[in-house]
């Protein structure tokens, strides 16, 4: 009776979905203002990046999902700078998203089916249920992986400020001014944080800005606070080569700082990690031990 009553309420829950499917739906605002303003401008380009691997199939989908996103309104900025961090495109992130949801919900069907094959008879409410939460889980396994990757990026450019703090001091005490010291002080070091800064330092020369304003820009695009603020400083004292370099100093230890104490702090949290496994292995080793007596005086008490 009850597996009835969940079959029929599944079924008309499809013929509902499939009635209003069917009828005409009213757009809605944001919808037909993004279709306004699709018309006159041709589609952007969908950004790619040279590690990115992707089929026909997720190509598709990701193209799809990120037109819907857009028809909805929804824009994620935040999410779309740490994929822009983890380097990986909109489109593919949302693909690999539903790729795993639905791999992730086949697996309580799939579980049921080998439960049957094996003569274990079962509710199949539980393995629906079971997909749903593993499609949920699967789903959001992308999203953890970019930001993570996206906060070792952060955390790698931080690292590379308070380098190229110290590259500018330097040169600015060479008796270069503001705008070359930064250019020179990015061309020297390599890695990609410092191309970020040496395009953003380009574009700004091209486009009119000034360099402070263009770090500014770049700190707001990867939000990183310290690049941020050396660009407030900047502005404010960028007519002084001699506040300039104190500042840019004081900022450099500063961050030196911070970074040896963030060095400090995970290599307290590594070591109380390994304590409690040491005292996990110690546990098990007493148990071991002490095991094989304790049965000896059950079997003793027993007889």
């Amino acid at each position: 009776m009850t597996a009835a009553i969940i079959a029929g309420a599944i079924a008309g829950a499809g013929i509902f979905l499939l009635i209003v499917a069917l009828l005409p739906q009213r757009v809605s605002l944001s919808r037909q203002l993004a279709a306004f303003d699709a018309r006159p401008v041709p589609a952007a380009p969908v950004r790619r990046f040279a590690g990115e691997k992707e089929s026909e199939l997720t190509r598709r989908l990701g193209t799809g999902l990120a037109a819907f996103c857009k028809e909805q309104g929804w824009e994620f900025p935040g999410l779309r700078n740490d994929l822009a961090l983890a380097e990986k495109s909109f489109e593919n992130f949302l693909a690999t998203s539903a790729l795993l949801a639905v791999f992730g919900f086949l697996i309580g069907p799939i579980l049921l089916l080998l439960l049957t094959v094996l003569g274990v008879h079962v509710s199949f409410v539980f393995p629906i249920w079971l997909g749903l939460v593993l499609a949920v889980i699967f789903s959001m396994l992308p999203y953890v992986e970019v930001k993570q990757k996206a906060a070792q990026r952060r955390k790698d450019f931080r690292h590379a400020v308070g380098a190229f703090l110290d590259l500018v001091g330097m040169n600015l005490a060479g008796g270069r001014g503001v705008p070359e010291a930064l250019m020179a002080a990015s061309e020297i070091g390599g890695g990609w944080s410092m191309w970020r800064i040496r395009d953003a330092l380009a574009n700004a020369r091209i486009t009119g800005q000034t360099p402070w304003q263009a770090l500014g820009a770049l700190g707001e695009e990867i939000r990183v606070d310290e690049l941020r603020d050396l660009a407030a400083a900047l502005s404010l004292v960028a007519e002084d080569g001699a506040k300039v370099r104190e500042s840019l100093t004081a900022r450099a230890v500063s961050l030196r700082r911070r970074e040896l104490a963030d060095l400090e702090g995970q290599a307290g949290e590594r070591s109380q990690s390994m304590l409690v496994a040491q005292m996990f292995l110690v546990a098990g080793f007493l148990v071991f031990l002490v095991f094989p007596v304790v049965g000896v005086l059950l079997g003793v008490q027993g007889h």
